[in-house]
């Protein structure tokens, strides 16, 4: 048990650490199904399509294990 809490603890630290580098390659945040709205002077985001397409590669990655 305490060897999968060390194994995500250290997957969460690095996917972390190169989210700034994945989002942009990707182009996560700005597929055709996410919102960005503006509201008194602050910018709100909503990725449904972002989030969709990580879930389907997670669940792809999954079945693979």
């Amino acid at each position: 048990m305490l060897k999968w809490l060390i194994v995500l603890f250290l997957a969460v630290f690095v996917v972390g650490l190169m989210q700034p580098r994945l989002a942009a390659w990707l182009k996560l945040g700005r597929l055709p199904g996410d919102l960005r709205l503006r509201w008194r002077g602050r910018e709100h985001a909503f990725p449904f399509a972002s989030a969709l397409l990580l879930s389907l590669l997670a669940s792809a990655v999954a079945r693979l294990l």
